[in-house]
């Protein structure tokens, strides 16, 4: 008969057990969805690693064995280094240096040259030969210098490209939207290798926790494309694991924050060949795994014209410095807020995303080219708004806009249903007393089949019925915090669908022209017709402000302000005393 002592040590064991298995799941949610299959692929996949002296070091026969353990599991292995690659990107591999890669105007190029690679830039066997096409599996690793974090262990995302916790978030996010564009290509993080030195260990401890438990899941980000190699957590010590056993997933932290296995106790960090031994061990299986699930929904064809918009940092700027974002109007466009073709329009961070992240919420916002009225790209907004819920989509200024010459706001708008409902905010007032103001806009059956233009002066917008002096018109115009797209839903019904808004502009006089309009053929009637008036809305608007929200709702206080995405939103007024909103930021789809 067991001892109360013994039996409460039992229970605990359980219930260590059963908390480090949760836990394992929760930190990769899509592989806990399905099966786990750590077997190799049947059919050689090709595979290309982006690294410097420690995947060089990795890789090598004599040391790590990646390059042939890769082999031995049907992967053909090339690989990027110093002076790979257009304009020699394989210089550059830092942390802020993915956003060159992944989030600028040359990634295109870049990418295209990753994708098409098939050569060796460092030594390791090859044991078969090159089976042909493009390379599906894209490794990515920066070296451990990058374990020398400034900042705190809970920074958030904080744009900027100097080396702090917040600004290595921001370029992880930032490039999460890259890989949105190309489900058809699997990206593996492998994070950067620990440090001996102790000073800034915490923060590269919490850094790779948010990476491999955080990251996706912040940004709501459900497609099997992107994953995660703790390689730092395998290096702090031989209790530190990141691999499968027993059918399931094991991520453990190991004793030590600093280098378990440096190859040179008096300072050389590169890990030994200890710790690259252990490191491919657990790898394989855990890559394996990976290529089996993005490979079961991974689609037959690339998409077509893929590259979203840059990010808003200039990458040749040196660490810690980041320009101000240009303007995303295309040029000999007078009036122009946002074509949505380039850059974060001029002193703004981009569009941000909020929605009530305590109900299943979907929404995907971001500049796409499956509909445009003119140039190539229209801000794209697919959603599945939860039943009483909502969702937003906003632009900040700062220093704020004056659009005091202009008479209001004109854009495009195209959607896959008629009968959808959306407002148009605006932001007035002041950073420290934020004022909104909305117009209600039904889609007409025209914007099914093409682009309906939307014009909508100041007085249409009315003040937020949960603010002070509530359905009073907009007066602001002379000091635009900022303005954005809003769904919320009829009281226990969602509200699903897709809509597309493009060249929002300032609408004026003769100085202000309308963009030319490239309508979808079957349209062609739609592109001339007069401004779609509303006099039955924008005479409602105010009762239907009480049944709508912004960012601000619930909290009385503006929403933090992020980066390039779009998407929309409002909330109901019956549970604006119930919501605390949090912003969520995404790649464009979640």
């Amino acid at each position: 008969m067991r001892s109360k002592e013994s039996l409460s040590r039992l229970f605990l064991t359980l219930l260590v057990s059963v908390s480090l298995l949760m836990s394992a799941f929760s930190a990769h949610p899509g592989l806990a969805q399905q099966e786990l299959n750590p077997n190799p692929p049947q059919q050689p996949v090709k595979l290309i690693f982006i690294h410097h002296s420690t995947g060089e070091n990795w890789l090598a026969d004599e040391n790590g064995g990646l390059g042939l353990a890769l082999a031995g599991n049907n992967y053909f292995v090339s690989d990027t280094y110093y002076g790979w690659g257009p304009e020699a990107i394989g210089d550059r591999t830092d942390i802020p240096n993915w956003l060159e890669w992944f989030r600028s105007e040359n990634t295109p190029m870049y990418t295209e040259a990753v994708f098409n690679e098939s050569g060796q830039a460092t030594s390791y066997s090859r044991t078969f030969a090159d089976p042909g096409g493009a390379n599906v599996v894209i490794l990515f690793k920066s070296c451990f210098p990058n374990s020398n974090l400034a900042g705190s262990p809970d920074d958030p995302p904080t744009p900027g490209s100097d080396y702090t916790v917040g600004n290595a978030k921001y370029v992880y996010n930032e490039i999460l939207q890259y890989f949105a564009t190309r489900p058809d290509k699997l990206f593996v993080v492998i994070t950067a290798p620990p440090v001996t030195d102790p000073t800034y260990a915490g923060n590269a401890r919490a850094f790779n926790q948010w990476l491999v438990n955080d990251w996706l899941a912040e940004n709501n980000y459900t497609m099997p494309n992107v994953a995660v190699f703790d390689f730092y957590t395998i290096l702090t010590g031989p209790d530190g694991h990141h691999r499968y056993v027993d059918g399931a997933i094991q991520h453990t932290q190991g004793a030590q924050n600093t280098s378990f296995y440096p190859s040179d106790p008096n300072g050389d960090d590169h890990p030994s060949q200890a710790g690259n031994l252990r490191a491919t061990e657990e790898f394989l299986p855990m890559l394996n795994l990976f290529y089996n699930r993005w490979a079961a929904q991974a689609p037959l064809s690339p998409p077509e014209a893929v590259q979203p918009p840059p990010s808003t940092g200039d990458q040749d700027q040196p660490p810690g410095q980041v320009e101000p974002p240009s303007s995303g109007a295309s040029a000999g466009l007078p009036g122009i807020l946002d074509d949505f073709e380039g850059p974060a329009p001029a002193s703004s961070a981009g569009w941000e995303v909020y929605w009530d992240e305590a109900t299943p919420t979907r929404m995907l916002c971001a500049p796409a080219n499956r509909a445009a009225h003119s140039g190539s790209y229209a801000l794209e907004m697919d959603f599945e708004i939860a039943a009483n819920s909502w969702g937003t989509c906003s632009l900040f200024y700062n220093p704020p806009l004056d659009l005091s010459a202009a008479q209001g706001l004109r854009f495009y708008v195209h959607a896959s249903q008629a009968g959808l409902n959306f407002d148009v905010d605006l932001y007035g007032g002041s950073p420290d007393n934020q004022e909104t103001y909305l117009f209600t806009f039904e889609v007409p059956p025209e914007a099914v089949d093409g682009w309906v233009p939307v014009d909508l002066t100041w007085d249409m917008f009315l003040r937020a019925g949960w603010e002070a002096e509530a359905g009073t018109p907009f007066s602001s115009q002379g000091r635009l915090l900022g303005l954005g797209f809003g769904l919320n839903t009829f009281p226990d019904t969602p509200n699903v669908g897709t809509l597309w808004i493009d060249d929002l502009q300032a609408l004026g006089a003769g100085e202000l022209p309308q963009p030319p309009a490239e309508p979808p053929a079957q349209a062609d009637d739609l592109v001339d017709a007069p401004a779609v008036e509303e006099p039955a809305v924008a005479e409602e608007a105010p009762a239907d402000a009480e049944d709508s929200g912004a960012e601000s709702a619930g909290s009385g206080e503006s929403p933090p302000r992020g980066r390039l995405c779009g998407g929309a939103a409002a909330v109901p007024l019956g549970a604006l005393a119930a919501i605390v909103l949090r912003r969520r930021k995404q790649p464009g789809i979640v």
